[in-house]
């Protein structure tokens, strides 16, 4: 069973869909702690119905970003978390994650990487006129929304659809592809010298 911490800002509705997928032990994995940066979040209220541990903190009482992620990976540390997967934290990941957890720390955006990325991805494509858009699951890096590519999926805009229709389909792929992607870390996974996934199945 593959120990992982989810790091939140909002509602936590990727949250819901990973701990669903485990508790119907459909996903090898144990939530170990929820990570949020807003402590009005509803994802915490999520994280507390599921007995989740939950980390959160204002940033703003922190002097720099290294301060809150030395205390964010002591918390990790604590509760061995193998990968972090980022759904909907709106915060760029620092040097002192990336440190302590190279190759382990994912991310899933809505759209087609590399086109749309950072906030209001949603919003930019209708503004764009695309008529695909989509899902992105991806290694975090240093840049924003810039990582290697684990998987994708498309999504249709038609004539007509706004925001929060697009939106609607967005999350319905990303409920079903998230934990699809998370299923493949926890089985035929091969590390390098420096504890990075090398390959999935």
């Amino acid at each position: 069973m593959m120990k992982i911490a989810i790091f939140a800002s909002g509602s936590g509705s990727n949250f819901q869909a990973i701990q669903d997928e485990i508790k119907k032990g459909r996903l090898d994995a144990s939530v170990e702690l929820l990570v949020c940066d807003r402590k009005e979040a509803f994802v915490i209220e999520r994280a507390l119905q599921a007995q989740v541990p939950v980390f959160s903190f204002n940033p703003k009482e922190y002097g720099s970003k290294e301060e809150f992620e030395t205390e964010i990976a002591e918390e990790l540390r604590k509760r061995d978390v193998e990968l972090l997967v980022l759904a909907g934290y709106m915060r760029l990941i620092g040097p002192t994650l990336l440190r302590a957890y190279p190759g382990r720390i994912v991310n899933i955006h809505p759209s087609l990487l590399p086109s749309f990325p950072g906030k209001d991805a949603i919003s930019q494509a209708i503004s764009a006129g695309v008529k695909v858009t989509g899902v992105t699951v991806h290694f975090v890096d240093e840049g924003m929304d810039t990582g290697p590519i684990i998987a994708q999926e498309a999504v249709s805009i038609f004539q007509g659809e706004g925001a929060e229709d697009v939106a609607a389909k967005i999350h319905a792929v990303e409920h079903r592809l998230y934990p699809e992607v998370l299923g493949r870390f926890t089985k035929d996974v091969e590390f390098d010298a420096t504890g990075r996934f090398t390959r999935m199945s």
